[in-house]
């Protein structure tokens, strides 16, 4: 692709002819404007001007997706039919530079709200590699993740907990204490719990990595915990640094909720890795025609340098499909731009238990990610520890390409999950 340039591909839906919105969307998001102005001379206008790549006409339909006053003022009022396109645009690199948030508002910003459109979607990003490697790369990423935790091969195993119920740190930490015991690779705190006053983030960081600590003394394996530390940004590189000083080697973030400067800021004073949470991601994708898909999603919080990134979980509790799960897995496997490797770790999660396992390797076919299950270990009726060993033998069942119940014969912590949960498999 052309160095000089980043591309943006849109779902767009309006009553109008959709070569003349894909200007519109073009001239506001670079020169301001679709027409000539005062003093725009065509240097000016070579140099600054998006230009539209390409232009699919798609369906029509007979009903706008999203309300539109604009569109209701014309004469005429609301029209009878809309047209549905795919629409790809080149912005230059020079308008935005190395600017991340710039970079988001370019793609986005004002589209969202032109009167033209009844409906409009970002759906993917590409970059060349000279920008892309202007912004912060992964500290950890996939390697990095599976040194930090021990694990050479097979996917981590994870789970989370809920300090947000009223667990105090000394519960917490008990509680962390049998899940290293148990096996786990990787412990995540839940989104909605950072800083409560019955388990402020200070005490329990120093009641869990005590026991992190004691537990790699006994067995040589270090257990990776992601602390919530969503916060204010100064806040946030104050509570990573206590996570250092405690030999920790992760630290999670609400993305949606602390926004692109802070990530970054917090990526270039800190070595922990990144674990981003994108709850509140819905509200961003949920409706077709309308917000950020989820590879121009994940590619802008990429370029603030997290490590891990949330994929939710197939035949999971969400709203998302599979497939929509399956695509958001390897968009995060997949390099930004050839020749830097820069993949992130997929973090699997929702309503995952051992029956879920041969989905997720029928469609990912990867070890490197995270596979989260909160229930499915913690309420594995023979507990902890066969929970986690019930989700290594349904994995190792499908690398092999055996079914869970065949599997299960010689795997009792496996058949008494498919017993307990119920084989979703």
């Amino acid at each position: 692709m052309n160095s000089q340039s980043f591309t943006a591909t849109y779902l767009i839906e309006t009553p109008l002819d959709p070569a003349r919105v894909a200007e519109v969307m073009a001239g506001e998001q670079s020169c301001g404007t679709f027409t000539r102005v005062q003093g725009e001379t065509d240097e000016l206008r070579a140099r600054a001007r998006a230009r539209i790549e390409s232009l699919e006409e798609l369906e029509t339909v007979s009903a706008p997706s999203l309300p539109n006053a604009w569109l209701a003022r014309q004469p005429g009022g609301m029209p009878a039919r809309y047209r549905r396109a795919r629409v790809r645009i080149a912005f230059p690199v020079a308008n935005v530079g190395a600017n991340l948030p710039t970079l988001a508002a370019t793609v986005g910003g004002n589209l969202y709200d032109l009167g033209e459109a009844t409906g409009l979607r970002l759906e993917s990003l590409e970059l060349p590699a000279n920008y892309r490697a202007q912004f912060d790369m992964p500290r950890a990423g996939i390697a990095g993740t599976r040194a930090l935790t021990g694990v050479a091969s097979g996917p981590l195993v994870g789970t989370i907990i809920k300090p947000n119920v009223g667990l105090s740190p000394e519960q917490t930490a008990h509680l962390v204490a049998q899940l290293c015991a148990a096996g786990v690779d990787f412990i995540k705190d839940d989104e909605v719990c950072a800083n409560p006053a019955h388990a402020p983030l200070a005490q329990r960081v120093a009641a869990v990595m005590a026991v992190v600590r004691a537990h790699r003394e006994r067995t040589g394996r270090q257990v990776m915990v992601a602390f919530n530390i969503s916060d204010e940004t100064d806040a946030m590189r104050r509570h990573a640094e206590l996570i250092e000083r405690e030999q920790g080697s992760c630290a999670m973030v609400s993305l949606n909720h602390c926004g692109y400067s802070a990530v970054q800021t917090l990526r270039r004073s800190t070595p922990l890795a990144l674990h981003g949470h994108r709850n509140g991601y819905g509200a961003l994708s949920r409706h077709p025609m309308l917000g950020v898909g989820f590879q121009a999603y994940q590619t802008l919080w990429r370029l603030a340098g997290v490590d891990h990134m949330h994929v939710h979980g197939l035949q999971g509790k969400f709203s998302q499909d599979d497939q929509e799960v399956v695509d958001a897995a390897r968009d995060c496997l997949a390099a930004l731009t050839f020749g830097i490797d820069d993949a992130v770790m997929p973090a699997f999660s929702s309503g995952q238990w051992a029956g879920t396992v041969p989905a997720t390797w029928s469609a990912v076919r990867s070890d490197d990610l995270l596979f989260m299950s909160g229930g499915g270990i913690l309420a594995h009726p023979d507990g902890p520890a066969a929970g986690v060993q019930s989700i290594r033998q349904a994995w190792q069942a499908a690398r092999e390409g055996q079914a869970l119940q065949d599997y299960a014969r010689q795997a009792p912590e496996l058949q008494r999950a498919l017993d307990f949960f119920g084989n979703r498999a």
